[in-house]
C-alpha cells in the first residue's frame, strides 16, 4: 500500500508525575530531562535474571531519589534486549555524577528523532495469485514490528480474515483499550507516557504498517484519484506494532520489546543523526536484533538531494531511498495560450470548470516582499484574487497553509511550483482546494507566460490515475545521499523503493489535509520507501526460512533493478542519470531477489574486526556489541574489507592500490559457474582474481579478490562509479562500485 506527504516530525514532550514532599530533595523539575544511560553488563547470572537486572540499574539512580516512588518516576524504561541500560529523567549535573560512578558507560540526553504505499505491489511485480507472491504464500507465519506512531487496529487493511493464528514463539502484548488484537495485528504497544494506548493519532503509523502488511482491501481510493485493490507488500504476514513516537529512549524501549516478544522484520521510518555508531540508538538497538536473526529495514532520510545526508547507514540495517513508481495522479495546467504542463495531485475533482480564469503569480503581488512567491496568509487577505488561479512556489511556508491561505483568500486554484532543487519531483497531496504541483523548469515557463500578456489566464486539467510513466522509478529529490559519513568505506544507501504518492490505509480520525474522512491517503517519503523493503524482506524470510538478515540483503541488493521502465539509466530528480550515493545497488526487484545464485554472507562476529577498524575505543565497540571487546588483539580490517554486496574505496594521500576479498555463498544451482564482468570506474583499474567461479553444490563459499589502482588518468572529481557483476547463463550477482578521490 501507500501515501504522500513532506517529512513529518513529531516532537514528544515528557510530562513529569509527581512533586517530591520537599522541593530540597531534588533538583527543580524544569532542569531534568531524558538521559539515555548504558552500563557495563553485570555478571551472567544478573543479566539472566529480570528482577536483579532493575536492581543493578536503580542502584545507578541518584542517592535522593533511591528508595522512594521518586525513584520510579524518574526510571522510565529498563532495556534488556537492545543493550544494557536504561533511560532516566536526571539534571544535567546528576548525570555528570552519574558518568563517574563504577559500571555506567556513558549517561547522554536523548535526541528526537524524525519520522521520515494500490499498485506499488504491481510495480514491483508482485501479482495475485502468480509468482514471487504467490511462492512466498504472501509472507504468511512471518511477524512485521513496525515502531511508528500507532496504528488504528479498526482500517480495512488489518483484518485478519483468511489469517492464521500466530507463530507459538509469539510472546507479545496488546494493550488497546477499545478492542483487541487478532490474527494480522497480533501485537500492539505503546512507549510514551503521555499516551497511554497504541492508537493512531497522527497517521504516519497507519499508513506505514499498511503499506508493509495490509490485507487487500477492494476500491481504495483518495477522492477517486485510485481505485482498486489496496495491499501490502507480505498481506499475509502479521503485524506487531510499538508505538514509539518520537523519542530516542521511546525507539529503544520499543525496539528491545520487539526483540523479546519474537518478531522476524524490523521497519523503522525514524531517523537521527550522530557522527557515530556508538552513538546511535538506532545502531545499537538494531545490532542487538540482528544478533537474533531480526532482519531490519530503516528509512535513508528525507534532506536530499544533498550529498552525506542520508542517516540509520550501518552496515547491519537496510538503509531504503526512495523512488517514483509509474502511477501519476495527473492534473495538467493548461495556459491561456495553449501551453500545458503536466503535474501531480490527489485532489482529484470531477466538476472544476474547464473554462480559463484569471491568473497570477503570487510574487508579483509584492515585489518588495521576498516571501510573496510562497503565498504567505497576510499578503494574501489583502489581495483581490477571488475567483483566479494563484502560482505559489514551494518554500519554508507549508504547502498545507499555503493552500489554506489560496482558499482563504477566495482563490479559485493552485498553481504550485518546485523550488530548484525539488526539480522534477512533483507529489500529489490531498489538497485542501484544486492544485497541481508542476516542476521547477515548468514553473519557470509559467512565470514568463504570465510576464508576456497583461491578462494571463489559465485552468487545471484533472485526468485521475494514470498508469504507465516509464521513466519510472526515478530518485525522489527528497531521498537523502551518500557518502556515509559513520563509515565512508561502506556504500549507502543500499536500495531504492517506492516512497513518491503511495496510497495506503489512514485513519478516519486523523484530517488529511482536505478535511475529509477518507481512509486512504497519499503521502511521500523514504518512511513510504522503508515499509516496502520490509514487506519484500518478508516475503523473502518465508519463502528462505533459513537465510539470515546479511543473505537477505544481500539477495535485495545484488538482484536490483539499475535500469527504468524505458531501459534507460535510472534517473534523478533532473531527469539525469542518477549517482551510486543516490541508488545504492538500485530498485528493489523481489521477484529476481527471490532467486539472487550467489549471495554475500555475514555473521555478526564478522563486525568486530570492522568496528575495531573504525578506530573506535574498546568501549565504543563494546557499546555497540553489548560485551567486553579488547581491540588490540582482534583482528581489525578496513571498513571496504566487510564482506558487504557494495564497493566503497576511498583513495586518499600517496595510496594508489588497494585489494580486498569478498567471499560468496551459492544458494542457485548446485553445479554451476559464473563468470566476472567488470565495469570499472573512470581512472581506476579493477582487477579479480579469479576471473571464473565453480560451484558443486549448493552453499558452496568461494572466495574472489578485487585489485583497484588509481591510474594517472584518473579525473578531477570528488568520486567514480562502476560495477563488478558475476555472471551465469541464468543469473546475473552485481555490486556497485564507488570510488571516492579524497
Amino acid at each position: 500500500m501507500a501515501f504522500l506527504s513532506t517529512t513529518i516530525t513529531i516532537l514528544c514532550i515528557f510530562c513529569i508525575t509527581r512533586l517530591p514532599r520537599f522541593a530540597s530533595e531534588i533538583p527543580n523539575r524544569n532542569s531534568l530531562q531524558t538521559y539515555i544511560v548504558h552500563v557495563e553488563a553485570p555478571d551472567a547470572h544478573l543479566t539472566s535474571q529480570s528482577e536483579d537486572l532493575e536492581s543493578w540499574y536503580h542502584s545507578f539512580l541518584p542517592a535522593t531519589t533511591a528508595s522512594s516512588s521518586e525513584d520510579e518516576a524518574r526510571l522510565i524504561y529498563s532495556y534488556h534486549h537492545v543493550f544494557k541500560g536504561f533511560a532516566a529523567r536526571l539534571s544535567p549535573d546528576e548525570a555528570k555524577d552519574m558518568e563517574k560512578k563504577k559500571g555506567i558507560v556513558s549517561a547522554r540526553p536523548q535526541k528526537l528523532l524524525s519520522l521520515h504505499t494500490t499498485h506499488s505491489p504491481n510495480f514491483l511485480g508482485l501479482n495475485q495469485n502468480m509468482g514471487f507472491w504467490k511462492d512466498s504464500n504472501y509472507g504468511k507465519g512471518v511477524i512485521i514490528g513496525v515502531l511508528d506512531t500507532g496504528v488504528l487496529p479498526e482500517h480495512p487493511s488489518f483484518s485478519d480474515e483468511g489469517m492464521p493464528p500466530p507463530p507459538a514463539k509469539w510472546k507479545g502484548k496488546c494493550q488497546f483499550n477499545h478492542t483487541t488484537c487478532n490474527n494480522k495485528i497480533i501485537g500492539a504497544r505503546y512507549f510514551n507516557a503521555d499516551d497511554q494506548s497504541p492508537l493512531d493519532d497522527n497517521g504516519h503509523g497507519t499508513h506505514v504498517a499498511s503499506t508493509a502488511a495490509g490485507s487487500f482491501v477492494q476500491g481504495a481510493n483518495v477522492f477517486g484519484s485510485a481505485n482498486g485493490t489496496a495491499a501490502g507488500i507480505a498481506p499475509l504476514a502479521h503485524l506487531a506494532i510499538y508505538k514509539v513516537c518520537c523519542g530516542e529512549s521511546d525507539a529503544l524501549a520499543g525496539m528491545d520489546a520487539a526483540v523479546e516478544d519474537g518478531v522476524d522484520v524490523l521497519s523503522l521510518s525514524l531517523r537521527s543523526d550522530p557522527k557515530s555508531f556508538f552513538e546511535d540508538s538506532i545502531a545499537i538497538g538494531a545490532f542487538s536484533a540482528m544478533k537474533k536473526g531480526i532482519f531490519i529495514s530503516c528509512a535513508a532520510g528525507n534532506d536530499g538531494p544533498d550529498f552525506i545526508s542520508l542517516a540509520n547507514g550501518a552496515p547491519w540495517i537496510l538503509t531504503v531511498g526512495a523512488s517514483t513508481i509509474d502511477r501519476t495522479l495527473r492534473a495538467k495546467a493548461v495556459l491561456g495560450n495553449n501551453q500545458q504542463f503536466d503535474g501531480q495531485s490527489a485532489f482529484q475533482p470531477n466538476n472544476f470548470p474547464q473554462r480559463l480564469s484569471p491568473l497570477v503569480y503570487a510574487g508579483m503581488l509584492n515585489t518588495s516582499d521576498d516571501f510573496a512567491p510562497l503565498c504567505p496568509a497576510d499578503l494574501l487577505s489583502r489581495s483581490d484574487i477571488r475567483g483566479k488561479i494563484v502560482v505559489c512556489e514551494l518554500g519554508e511556508i507549508p504547502r498545507i497553509r499555503q493552500g489554506t491561505a489560496v482558499k482563504d483568500a477566495g482563490g479559485a486554484a493552485m498553481i504550485l511550483i518546485n523550488f530548484r532543487i525539488y526539480a522534477n519531483t512533483t507529489l500529489a497531496d490531498a489538497d485542501v482546494l484544486p492544485t497541481t504541483n508542476v516542476g521547477y523548469e515548468d514553473g519557470l515557463k509559467i512565470k514568463a507566460y504570465i510576464n508576456s500578456t497583461r491578462n494571463p489566464t489559465a485552468t487545471i486539467s484533472f485526468q485521475g490515475t494514470v498508469i504507465g510513466d516509464d521513466r519510472a522509478p526515478a530518485v525522489a529529490a527528497f531521498s537523502s545521499r551518500g557518502p556515509n559519513f559513520p563509515s565512508l568505506g561502506v556504500l549507502k544507501p543500499d536500495i531504492l523503493g517506492p516512497g513518491v504518492n503511495i496510497l495506503a490505509a489512514w485513519p478516519t480520525s486523523v484530517e488529511n489535509n482536505t478535511n475529509t474522512k477518507s481512509t486512504f491517503n497519499v503521502v511521500s517519503g523514504t518512511s513510504m520507501s522503508c515499509p516496502h523493503l520490509s514487506g519484500v524482506a518478508a516475503l523473502l524470510k518465508s519463502a528462505h526460512p533459513d537465510w539470515s538478515p546479511a543473505a537477505i540483503k544481500s539477495a535485495m541488493m545484488t538482484t536490483a533493478d539499475v535500469v527504468n521502465l524505458a531501459h534507460s539509466p535510472i534517473e534523478d530528480e533532473n531527469f539525469l542519470p542518477a549517482d551510486v550515493f543516490a541508488t545504492g545497488a538500485g530498485h528493489v526487484n523481489p521477484s529476481r531477489a527471490n532467486d539472487p545464485g550467489l549471495i554475500y554472507d555475514i555473521q555478526p562476529e564478522d563486525y568486530i574486526p570492522y568496528l575495531c577498524g573504525l578506530n573506535y575505543t574498546n568501549r565504543q565497540v563494546g557499546t555497540i556489541l553489548q560485551r567486553g571487546v579488547n581491540c588490540s588483539v582482534e583482528s581489525s580490517i578496513e571498513e571496504a574489507q566487510l564482506n558487504y554486496p557494495s564497493f566503497s574505496i576511498i583513495f586518499s594521500g600517496k595510496s594508489t592500490s588497494q585489494v580486498y576479498t569478498r567471499s560468496v555463498t551459492n544458494v542457485g544451482d548446485p553445479a554451476s559457474r559464473y563468470d566476472v564482468e567488470i565495469s570499472p570506474p573512470r581512472g581506476v583499474d579493477v582487477r579479480v582474481e579469479p576471473t571464473t567461479l565453480k560451484f558443486s553444490e549448493i552453499n558452496q563459499k568461494l572466495q574472489y579478490e578485487v585489485t583497484f589502482k588509481l591510474l594517472a588518468s584518473a579525473p578531477n572529481t570528488t568520486f567514480v562509479q562502476g560495477f563488478l557483476k558475476w555472471t551465469s547463463p541464468n543469473r546475473y550477482v552485481r555490486s556497485p562500485i564507488a570510488v571516492i578521490l579524497a
